[in-house]
């Protein structure tokens, strides 16, 4: 499951963060790392950018970024 899986109000944990170089550090930058706890906040109205909370601040994070974040859903059924 990836982040863009998960549905506003769910949590998730990271488990495997992809991408190459330029990207995989903006992804580090934003403070995403392995074993962060992840919830997602809202789409946007063309539902792209994603807004996720994170360590008490919100990003934002376009649709095939978001599909590179892989997690493990801890309130999912």
């Amino acid at each position: 499951m990836t982040l863009l899986d998960l549905q506003p109000g769910k949590t998730g944990i990271i488990t495997r963060i992809g991408g190459h170089g330029r990207l995989r550090h903006r992804l580090l930058d934003l403070g995403l790392h392995l074993g962060e706890k992840v919830t997602m906040v809202k789409t946007a109205p063309f539902r792209d950018p994603v807004e996720f909370a994170l360590n008490g601040s919100h990003i934002s994070l376009r649709r095939s970024e978001a599909e590179l974040i892989r997690i493990h859903c801890i309130d999912c059924k």
